[in-house]
């Protein structure tokens, strides 16, 4: 849980300061690249720690906090990094392709499970 919490606290902070630093602080070297970097590899680390822990999400009372929490994050990233995508860069199809396997893998997983 603490590496899910920090794929998924780092890039917000990171878009927070971005946002702060070059609105208020007239840091010009922050860039929108600053925040858009995070938003896009965190999706990828998410997916990686989701193979790592699907055993977690195939025992429902062991791992129904982990699975809830990073579907709710990747659903989150997906809505960020469709955004990205467009407005951004192409590569953010990367993120949102993650993103995507996470949803779907999770109720694949549940569904052998239960099987």
């Amino acid at each position: 849980m603490r590496f899910l919490a920090a794929f998924t606290l780092v890039p917000i902070l990171c878009f927070a300061f971005q946002d702060l630093g070059s609105k208020y602080g007239e840091m010009d070297w922050l860039t929108i690249g600053y925040a858009a970097w995070p938003l896009m590899i965190a999706p990828v680390l998410m997916l990686l720690l989701f193979i790592k822990n699907r055993e977690l999400i195939r025992d429902p009372h062991r791992g129904a906090n982990f699975s809830q929490t990073i579907k709710i994050v990747a659903a989150m990233y997906l809505f960020l990094n469709v955004i990205g995508a467009i407005g951004y860069s192409w590569l953010a199809v990367i993120s949102v392709l993650s993103s995507l396997t996470i949803l779907v893998a999770d109720r694949q997983l549940k569904r052998q499970a239960s099987a």
